[in-house]
């Protein structure tokens, strides 16, 4: 049989006590079945000053008498679970578990935190690089547009049959500048395509930073939207829309307040260029007689036209929408 007292040594009295809980009642002067926390005359598991069958730590005790000797009458109980007769009171801290030694409190500042949101970057280098590209684009276009020319001035020639005005040297030297045109036209497009991808996926992170609810699509869309038949003629216009939208100034309301006039005519007349270029080279490629040439030539001629005024475009859409994320990053970090 256990202590009635500490449940934790053998039962040696007939009141059910162990040797040690024994003594220390006798040293007290407790009653039988009276634990040392309680006041004489108080029932066990009661308060001071509790009524009895009140709820457990309800009542008021009532302050010592005059005269009475220090420490005769104990402190109010903390509130608490109730307790069966003759058990120790709870440890401090009972119903608040404290965290294990080494660990970090689950209550401290900045547990529940999420992730450090990263800073709006605008790309600015990218967008110098991407300036000096188009214009190797225009550059390259303008050189097109001379050969194109010269190749429409020989074939009205070979057409009349004046024969006195050009040369088989002739043919052959502006049929190979038109060629290098071409290359020059690729290269140029290719390096400005790369720059351009890299250039757009920032400011498509940067607009996740500034207003992800404005984003309908991932943002590695903004590399692999161009990439996919059919879909590369609307969905890089849609995310370039989100991006423009979450870039712009806020209204007092919060609200933005953009237009997408420049974005629209940007892709546009990107659409309508390439559309063109590719009828024209398709004609020119496939033509045998020489009002074929010509006509191919012409509808080359006007698709490069059409690729300066989209190169234009282009840069100022490149330079409009990098200005907006840099004035909206230093707006935040003024703010802040």
């Amino acid at each position: 049989m256990l202590c009635s007292q500490c449940r934790t040594r053998a039962a040696a009295t007939a009141e059910g006590l162990c040797a040690e809980c024994a003594a220390t009642r006798g040293n007290a002067g407790e009653a039988p079945g009276q634990g040392p926390w309680q006041a004489p005359g108080q029932v066990p598991g009661q308060a001071p000053g509790q009524a009895p069958g009140q709820p457990y730590g309800q009542g008021a005790a009532q302050p010592p008498a005059q005269g009475a000797a220090p420490g005769a009458f104990p402190p109010p109980p903390v509130p608490g679970p109730p307790q069966a007769p003759g058990y120790p009171p709870p440890a401090p801290g009972y119903g608040y578990p404290s965290p294990a030694p080494g660990y970090p409190s689950p209550y401290a500042p900045g547990y529940l935190a999420g992730p450090p949101v990263p800073p709006v970057v605008p790309p600015v280098g990218l967008f110098k690089a991407l300036v000096a590209l188009f214009a190797a684009v225009v550059l390259a276009d303008l050189y097109a547009l001379v050969s194109g020319a010269r190749i429409q001035s020989l074939m009205a020639s070979v057409i009349a049959e004046d024969f006195d005005a050009y040369t088989d040297a002739d043919l052959d030297a502006a049929d190979a500048s038109y060629a290098l045109a071409g290359v020059a036209q690729t290269v140029a497009m290719l390096a400005t395509a790369v720059v351009f991808l890299v250039w757009f996926h920032r400011v498509r992170r940067n607009a996740q930073v500034l207003d992800p609810a404005a984003q309908r699509m991932a943002p590695g869309w903004a590399i692999g939207a161009w990439f996919v038949p059919f879909a590369n003629l609307v969905l890089p216009r849609r995310i370039a829309g989100d991006i423009w939208k979450a870039s712009g100034r806020r209204g007092p309301d919060g609200a933005p307040q953009v237009s997408y006039v420049l974005v629209n005519l940007w892709w546009t007349v990107y659409l309508v260029s390439l559309v063109v270029a590719q009828l024209g080279t398709r004609l020119y490629l496939q033509a045998e007689e020489a009002e074929e040439v010509r006509s191919g030539a012409s509808v080359i001629f006007a698709g490069d036209l059409l690729d300066i005024v989209a190169a234009v475009f282009a840069v100022l859409f490149v330079r409009k929408l990098t200005r907006m994320q840099e004035e909206r990053a230093t707006g935040a970090a003024a703010a802040a």
